[in-house]
C-alpha cells in the first residue's frame, strides 16, 4: 500500500497574513514532504514494509534511507496540523493549567521550547511531548522523533531551513516567535493531550 501526500489542513495563501508564504507551503509542503512520501514508497515496494504504518516502519527501521523518509512523512504531517490560520497567542484553559503546573507558567514553557528550537544544531525538530508520566519538551536532530522515543507528540516545530529561509531568511528565532504569536494552533494540542 502506497502512502499519499496529505492535503494540507488549510489552503495553500491562509497563513500568508500570519508569516508563513504560499510560495514557503509551495516548495516545503509540495516539493519536501513530497519527496519524502515518494522516497518512502520506492524503498517500502515490494518488501515487507509495504503494508506496515509509518509508526511500525519508523519503530523498526535503522538508521539510513528508510528511517529518514519514513519520520519525515510522520513530521511534515503532523506539523502541518500544529499550524493554523486562527493560531497563534497564549492556549488558555485546561491547557494552559497543565502546561503552568508542568514547566511552572505558560510563559516558561514557552522559553523552554523556543530554546530547544533555536539551540538545535543544524536540522531538526523541537517537540512538546508526553512520555506517559509528565509533560516534556526536546529536541530531535534530522528526522528524529519523539515516536523513535515512546513519547506521545503533543506539539512539533520545524527548524530545518527550508521552513523557514523564505520568509525568514537565516533568522530563525524570528521564525520560532512568529510561530507562538500566529500560527500554533493550540487546539491540536489539547486534542493530543486528551489521547495520553
Amino acid at each position: 500500500m502506497a502512502f499519499e501526500l496529505p492535503p494540507l489542513p488549510f489552503a495553500k495563501d491562509a497563513l500568508e497574513s500570519k508569516g508563513m508564504s504560499a510560495e514557503t507551503l509551495e516548495y516545503h509542503h509540495g516539493k519536501h514532504h513530497k519527496a519524502y512520501v515518494d522516497n518512502l514508497n520506492g524503498l517500502i515496494a515490494g518488501t515487507e514494509n509495504e503494508n506496515k504504518s509509518l509508526e511500525e516502519i519508523i519503530k523498526a527501521a535503522p538508521e539510513g534511507g528508510l528511517f529518514n523518509n519514513s519520520a519525515q512523512v510522520w513530521n511534515h504531517t503532523f506539523f502541518w496540523n500544529c499550524l493554523s490560520p486562527t493560531g497563534g497567542g497564549a492556549p488558555s484553559g485546561d491547557l494552559a493549567e497543565k502546561l503552568s503546573s508542568a514547566f511552572g507558567s505558560v510563559d516558561a514553557f514557552r522559553a523552554e521550547f523556543t530554546d530547544a528550537a533555536k539551540t538545535q544544531f543544524g536540522s531538526g525538530w523541537a517537540w512538546l511531548g508526553h512520555d506517559g508520566s509528565k509533560l516534556q519538551v526536546m529536541k530531535t536532530p534530522n528526522a528524529d522523533n519523539p515516536v523513535n522515543h515512546e513519547v506521545k507528540a503533543l506539539l512539533t516545530l520545524d527548524v530545518w531551513e527550508h521552513a523557514y529561509y523564505i520568509d525568514f531568511r537565516n533568522a530563525r528565532p524570528g521564525f520560532i516567535d512568529n510561530f507562538f504569536d500566529q500560527l500554533v494552533n493550540w487546539e491540536f494540542v489539547e486534542q493530543n493531550l486528551n489521547e495520553v
